[in-house]
């Protein structure tokens, strides 16, 4: 069994800038500093055209590493740039 990685909501957004091209992301961690639930705003070009679940999965894509060792992620917000 692999430990478990704490993130930060740094690093989260630094993926999620790379990895969708995202022109405005916002990574809150809610659960009190320990790394492992986190809230998610992303605009992105690459949501054009795709329904809210398409762009969820866009984001899940994204974070399919990290999300290994998190316990929750919330998406507030999935739009078009």
């Amino acid at each position: 069994m692999r430990p478990l990685m704490a993130h930060s909501a740094s690093s989260l957004e630094a993926a999620l800038r790379e990895r969708l091209q995202a022109t405005h992301v916002t990574v809150v961690d809610t659960s009190d500093g320990c790394g492992s639930k986190f809230a998610v705003t992303v605009l992105a070009p690459c949501f054009d055209g795709k329904t809210l679940l398409a762009r969820h999965r866009l984001v899940n894509e994204a974070l399919k590493e990290e999300l290994k060792s998190i316990h929750a992620l919330t998406i507030t917000k999935a739009a078009v740039s």
